[in-house]
């Protein structure tokens, strides 16, 4: 089943950019990619009520954070129904990219690390989806698991209507954000892990991401560049040491990780980038392909933001990239 979303001011005026676009351009010009189709299904992860539901369940609600009406930046609190939102583009490629938000595990930044990066995606050809997941303090039984939970649940079920939406399902990545950055690399870590008992035919599939980018992620729970925020909204205040290093990512890297792209700045005041390098340590430790990019300006949350003057304003095509070289795009 799935339902259709009422496109934000942002999908408005790009959709409008882009009829203008495909108008003015040629025959030849319109086989390549296109800009993002705004608007798709929003498609809900779980078949009834998810797992650990609460009697009474969190009310949805959105904060805008913009100050220009040229464009959105939206937070998302109150997930009860944690879904994968589809945009398609014109043009595909047959690969596709889960999307997952940050927000400290408290909110989802749905247009920063959602739609703006479904944006240059879709452009390129990929098919993408942003993963609206539940969030851990919101009354959920067995929290520290909750995110991880709809993670895994959702690439299966992309992959379980593969032919639906186009796409390989040899081909899935998924690319998060900060506290999203500390999910993917769950995921990636993680993925034959059992967190939920099985729903449907799509929950017999692999988890196993195929490419996995990072973005100034948050991946230590326990160590003293730790982003406490991420930790005690995930695990609970006062979680044991031994949850904390359960929940670290670096110390979860294992042969078959998949391969991981990591960037981040070296002036990010809230994430520090010591995260990103103990995952590239670990990752080189354990012999798995990995690139990372340190860059000396960025701060934290940049997404696609960056001016040009920015070096990490090249973090998108160097993503795109490493997936090209290991046959994701």
């Amino acid at each position: 089943m799935t339902t259709t979303i009422a496109p934000s001011r942002r999908a408005l005026l790009g959709g409008l950019a882009t009829l203008g676009a495909l108008a003015a351009a040629s025959p030849k010009a319109s086989a390549g990619p296109t800009a993002i189709h705004y608007g798709g299904p929003s498609i809900p992860l779980w078949p009834g009520a998810a797992p650990g539901a609460p009697a009474i369940l969190p009310k949805r609600r959105i904060e805008q954070r913009s100050q220009s009406a040229a464009f959105d930046d939206r937070w998302l609190y109150g997930v009860a129904t944690p879904t994968i939102e589809v945009r398609r583009p014109a043009y595909q490629d047959g690969s596709a990219v889960i999307l997952v938000p940050g927000g400290g595990y408290g909110f989802l930044s749905i247009d920063n690390e959602g739609e703006e990066q479904a944006n240059w995606l879709t452009q390129r050809g990929v098919t993408c989806f942003i993963l609206y997941y539940r969030l851990p303090g919101e009354g959920w039984g067995d929290r520290g698991l909750v995110p991880l939970q709809d993670m895994q649940r959702a690439i299966r079920l992309v992959r379980h209507r593969a032919g639906e939406f186009g796409i390989d399902p040899a081909r899935v990545a998924v690319l998060g954000f900060s506290a999203g950055g500390h999910l993917a690399g769950s995921l990636a870590t993680r993925f034959a892990e059992k967190t939920y008992a099985p729903r449907d035919a799509a929950d017999a599939l692999s988890a196993r991401p195929d490419l996995t980018g990072l973005i100034y992620p948050v991946i230590t729970l326990s160590e003293t560049f730790v982003h406490a925020g991420s930790r005690d909204n995930l695990l609970g205040p006062g979680a044991s040491a031994a949850a904390a290093r359960a929940g670290s990512v670096e110390q979860r890297v294992g042969a078959d990780t998949p391969p991981t792209f990591l960037t981040a700045a070296s002036d990010d005041g809230l994430v520090p980038i010591q995260n990103s390098l103990a995952m590239y340590q670990a990752l080189l430790a354990k012999a798995r392909p990995c690139e990372f990019h340190g860059f000396d300006q960025g701060g934290h949350g940049f997404g696609a933001r960056l001016p040009q003057t920015v070096p990490a304003h090249a973090w998108p095509d160097l993503f795109h990239a490493f997936g090209r070289r290991h046959g994701v795009f």
